[in-house]
């Protein structure tokens, strides 16, 4: 194989992410974990980033099908879903923190409760038991219950069934089997975020690793190794001095991976921009997620989605309904838009796809 380009990589970054559109089961299959967030600008960052993979998908398909799907939300390198396969070798977790005596009487009796409900919403909870409030990580006051809940879900006793107006419902999880081998689990988890984020630098590698110490807490010390492991066997190469790796049987520089005349609107989570360090070094500028920065401080928007045109990500857009329609403002990098005419036909039809993602 030739040593490829950083065209080369980009190109193929674009290509094997933005596969043919297929079936919501099959779309995160192949993604592997579908990143979440609650905020709705104009959709959920999970319906940004089916709307792309999935045939004639629409906002809010993954909630209204969960719970017919092989998926589980969960805790991967963020939180999100992922097929049930990653999901159980993930599982079951031992966090460092050990729970005191009290904690663990109230999670036995909570664990009881849903188990005769089959499923519960945490209302529910909150009105069975009276465990008081407590304060949340944004300093404010949050039933104890719900922290309980999810503390439950974390730790692999609870699951969540379904969603309700965006509210989990948890079912007790039945629980398997422990894998066998940490290390063949950690390395079959290193697999799937480079399947993911491919193809992507070392040192993003070892930081989506670090990551996994909030979806495999019980083997934080086997991730030294397991980089290690995923070093020597993936493929490499050194281009513009940094070492990136990639998927076994994939050929980045390919004169295959050809890319569309397509314009895409993509979640500030889609793979293709979850790293920030690729994204400067594929495009040049730098992109950050504003939402929770004061708004005097930021550059692009609240919810400024990347802008792709061919393999070039040109600028960013925000999205807005207003006495619903569609309502865009974009942003270039270069200061203004690209001058194609083909561009300005191909931004066109992607804002019709999105009204229709959004049932306008």
């Amino acid at each position: 194989m030739p040593v490829p380009t950083l065209d080369d990589l980009r190109r193929h970054a674009v290509v094997r992410t933005f596969f043919a559109p297929t079936t919501l089961a099959r779309a995160i299959e192949r993604l592997g974990f579908v990143q979440a967030d609650p905020i709705r600008a104009p959709a959920r960052a999970q319906d940004l980033t089916l709307r792309h993979r999935v045939r004639d998908y629409r906002a809010g398909d993954l909630e209204r099908r969960y719970a017919r799907l092989a998926i589980e939300e969960d805790f991967f390198v963020n939180y999100g879903f992922v097929p049930r396969a990653t999901h159980h070798l993930m599982h079951p977790r031992r966090p460092p923190a050990e729970w005191s005596a009290a904690r663990r009487t109230q999670a036995r009796e909570v664990l009881e409760f849903v188990r005769q409900r089959g499923s519960v919403h945490p209302r529910e909870v909150d009105a069975a038991f009276d465990h008081g409030k407590v304060r949340n990580w944004f300093g404010g006051n949050s039933n104890a219950s719900t922290q309980l809940l999810d503390d439950m879900h974390y730790r692999g006793l609870l699951r969540v069934a379904r969603r309700e107006a965006g509210v989990r419902l948890y079912a007790v999880r039945e629980h398997g089997p422990a894998a066998a081998d940490p290390a063949a689990a950690l390395d079959a988890l290193i697999d799937v975020i480079v399947h993911k984020y491919a193809p992507l630098p070392l040192r993003s590698l070892a930081e989506l690793v670090a990551l996994l110490r909030r979806g495999a807490p019980q083997w934080a010390e086997g991730r030294r190794a397991a980089l290690l492991r995923a070093r020597s066997r993936l493929p490499q190469a050194l281009v513009d001095g940094l070492a990136w790796l990639w998927p076994e049987g994939e050929n980045p520089p390919s004169r295959r991976h050809a890319v569309d005349e397509r314009v895409r609107l993509l979640a500030p989570f889609d793979p293709l921009v979850w790293d920030r360090r690729r994204f400067e070094l594929f495009w040049g500028w730098a992109y950050r997620f504003e939402a929770y920065t004061p708004p005097a401080r930021r550059v692009r928007g609240y919810y400024a989605l990347p802008l792709l045109w061919r393999d070039q990500v040109v600028g960013w857009g925000n999205l807005a309904l207003r006495e619903g329609r569609l309502v865009p403002e974009f942003g270039y990098a270069a200061g203004r838009a690209p001058r194609e005419p083909a561009f300005r036909a191909a931004l066109d039809e992607e804002l019709q796809r999105i009204e229709v993602f959004l049932g306008l």
